[in-house]
């Protein structure tokens, strides 16, 4: 699995960004090994910013995003394509996809 986290700065320890649309990075993080790629948002000020980096999520082909807060049209994007989106988070971005990961399988045990 492949989540997308919106986060303020390039690297694990780094904090989840509150807003999505002007998260300055988006991590890229393997489930499984929590290797992760950065990509720099391109969008951080553009107007309509959540609707762009949402395209620009499902176009990196994740399953998941971790973000803090998401407006409704950026939330309709990903869901649309899929894709599980983790809102209100607050921590680093290993805190956050550690949480995630406590969620998910507890989720697939009661499934």
């Amino acid at each position: 699995m492949r989540i997308g986290v919106l986060a303020e700065g390039g690297d694990l320890s780094s904090y989840v960004a509150d807003d999505f649309g002007h998260a300055p990075f988006f991590l890229i993080v393997d489930y499984d090994t929590f290797d992760y790629e950065v990509v720099e948002n391109e969008f951080v000020d553009a107007v309509g910013a959540g609707m762009k980096v949402a395209d620009a999520i499902v176009s990196l082909k994740v399953d998941a995003v971790i973000t803090g807060g998401i407006g409704s049209h950026g939330y309709d994007i990903l869901t649309k394509a899929g894709i599980k989106v983790s809102f209100d988070e607050e921590g680093t971005v290993e805190e956050c996809l550690e949480a995630f990961k406590r969620r998910y399988e507890r989720d697939k045990k009661f499934a």
